[in-house]
């Protein structure tokens, strides 16, 4: 099963679930994280031996001898990463998304294939017996969603193997791409004005991919009700609620996941992992 946890806004406590109910559940577990920005759940589940590859993506490289000033290419680009002008070809590969396109619309054949570095890829066990897989895309580089895809590429694909995949924050194209495919998405919300607004954008985002949703309420009992009404009149089901414990907060910091030490927690975790299997299945 593939569990995508989500939020509509940073700092609600995404990573602090995905490695805390990995920590809950029996049986192979794998944990993608897909945060290639701000890549953090290596820093509470630190992997003792780790692979790095490279993530690359496509390119055009231009042949300006075999070029005869069609302009096919820029016509073609949606991204306008190509400028033909009257001395040649002038290519912005930080603008390209690796289509393609005008390698196949060159009536000269004067494009071919080439490559770009966007980032690395981690992967590795715990102590645990966690399997962890990372995405870390390169300082300035601008294109994070084939470094996901190359992360999602990494998901365990032996029978029985519970995935939980640690999702960026937001509603835009990084957490479509990091949710997409899975078979339940838990949203991580706030009780408080902000948390209500960002839940609605996330929950209006993946309703679009039909994917059912459940809500965990974090930092419970700081705010107002306005979340428990919303979720009630939308019928959504609130999962678990996380207090805001200064015991918690301060584990966080330190980089300790809470249910080695609070032990109470797999219990409730592992019963909201069964309460999602229910509800799937």
């Amino acid at each position: 099963m593939k569990i995508a946890i989500a939020s509509g806004k940073g700092g609600t406590g995404k990573t602090s679930l995905a490695v805390n109910l990995a920590l809950s559940l029996s049986g192979l577990v794998q944990v993608l994280d897909c945060d290639a920005d701000e890549p953090n759940v290596h820093t509470l589940l630190p992997l003792n031996e780790e692979t790095v590859e490279p993530v690359y993506t496509l390119v055009p490289e231009f042949d300006q001898g075999k070029c005869a000033q069609s302009k096919e290419c820029a016509k073609f680009c949606p991204n306008h990463a190509i400028f033909a002008g009257k001395n040649g070809v002038s290519f912005f590969p930080e603008l390209c998304i690796g289509c393609g396109g005008c390698i196949l619309t060159c009536p000269n054949q004067a494009i071919k294939e080439g490559q770009r570095k966007l980032g690395v890829i981690h992967s590795g066990r715990t102590k645990e017996g966690v399997h962890v897989v990372y995405g870390e895309l390169d300082v300035g580089e601008p294109l994070v969603v084939p470094v996901i895809k190359a992360v999602k590429e990494r998901a365990s694909m032996v029978n029985g193997t519970n995935v939980i995949i640690d999702c960026p924050p937001g509603v835009s194209c990084p957490m479509v791409e990091s949710v997409h495919g899975s078979d339940y998405a838990i949203l991580v919300t706030e009780p408080t004005p902000f948390g209500l607004h960002d839940l609605r954008l996330a929950i209006d985002t993946i309703r679009q991919l039909e994917i059912p949703i459940g809500v965990i309420v974090n930092r419970a009992g700081i705010g107002d009700q306005q979340v428990y009404s919303y979720c009630s009149s939308e019928q959504l089901p609130i999962l678990l609620e996380i207090p805001h414990s200064r015991r918690i907060a301060e584990l966080f910091s330190e980089g300790i996941p809470f249910v080695t030490q609070l032990t109470e927690w797999k219990s409730k975790l592992e019963d909201v992992f069964h309460t999602i299997q229910e509800r799937i299945c």
